[in-house]
């Protein structure tokens, strides 16, 4: 029941209205790892840090049952920085330094051992380091599952068009939608990207929630109202990693179960969200995410009588 994790592991400066930290762990591969191991093991990551990456968070995520053979420490460069501040809806931010050092060496590996997992991950990187992680699995996995972003569109839409036919799950936001489609419409956005590759694609609406669309079909999960918003960053990931674990541990990649594992992502965001950085998701037990996955269920069941 692998899931292959690819992705940055990473620090973060992060400025919200409700608070400041100079220096924290992150990263796709990190926030993913931890939500997904969760509920399935082990999580194969792969990725790059610096010599300056803490042990005591790589011994964090092995006691989790994450394997980092796949993950390449450079001895003499940095980990990847970025650093952003959130604006007083939290929806939108401001980066403000960007800083590669390793990233620009990441050329990925597969150790020999991550090459029949059955469901792959792959985080928000250029679309060529997408396709070589694909390219490098002995047989075709189960599922995979891939984020990316309007940068990419702008810079390497050619490379993104051939991994977007590879992959089975896109997982963007609304915005990234209506510009990977030219469609203002999410739902006629929607099927001109399932028309590119992906069967399945979940669009992810901040606050507002997740719609996950699959042919002629549509599911949409609300965002849970929480009280405290401190840190939104990694909350899509930490939504991948809860929606692939839930996927990875059944291994039923039904539509009607993509309708669990989308309100289980939700549900594992709305963790990460609680605090800065992972620390909540380093936190929660089994009966606090069987009780936040119940808020979810009563949040949008209901008995209607029609008269």
């Amino acid at each position: 029941m692998s899931l292959i994790a690819v992705g940055t592991m990473a620090f973060d400066a992060i400025e919200t209205p409700f608070g400041k930290v100079n220096q924290i762990v992150g990263g796709s591969a990190t926030y993913v790892a931890y939500a997904a191991s969760n509920f399935v093991k082990p999580i194969q990551q792969v990725s790059i840090v610096g010599y300056d990456f803490p042990q005591e968070e790589m011994e964090s995520l092995s006691k989790r049952g994450v394997q980092l053979d796949g993950v390449v420490t450079v001895p003499d460069k940095k980990s990847f920085f970025w650093s952003g501040r959130y604006h007083m809806d939290m929806n939108s931010r401001d980066t403000l330094v960007t800083d590669l050092n390793v990233l620009l060496d990441f050329d990925p590996v597969l150790p020999e051992s991550y090459r029949d997992a059955e469901f792959v991950m792959l985080g928000n990187l250029h679309p060529s380091i997408q396709k070589k992680v694909i390219e490098q699995m002995k047989a075709r996995p189960k599922l995979i599952a891939m984020d990316t972003m309007n940068f990419w569109m702008e810079s390497a839409m050619p490379e993104l068009e051939e991994v977007l036919k590879m992959v089975d799950v896109l997982m963007i936001n609304d915005s990234e939608a209506r510009q990977l489609s030219a469609q203002f419409s999410l739902v006629k956005a929607a099927k001109a990207i399932m028309q590119m590759g992906p069967k399945y694609l979940i669009i992810k609406k901040g606050e507002h929630g997740a719609l996950l669309f699959h042919e002629d079909k549509v599911f949409f999960a609300p965002a849970l109202p929480l009280e405290d918003v401190f840190d939104p960053t990694g909350a899509g990931d930490t939504f991948a990693g809860g929606f692939m674990g839930h996927i990875a541990r059944t291994k039923d990649i039904s539509f009607e179960n993509m309708k669990t594992a989308i309100i289980v992502g939700s549900a594992m965001a709305s963790f990460c969200v609680e605090k800065f950085g992972p620390d909540r998701l380093k936190e929660i037990t089994a009966a606090d995410i069987h009780s936040r996955i119940e808020q979810f269920v009563n949040l949008v069941n209901f008995d209607i009588e029609l008269v």
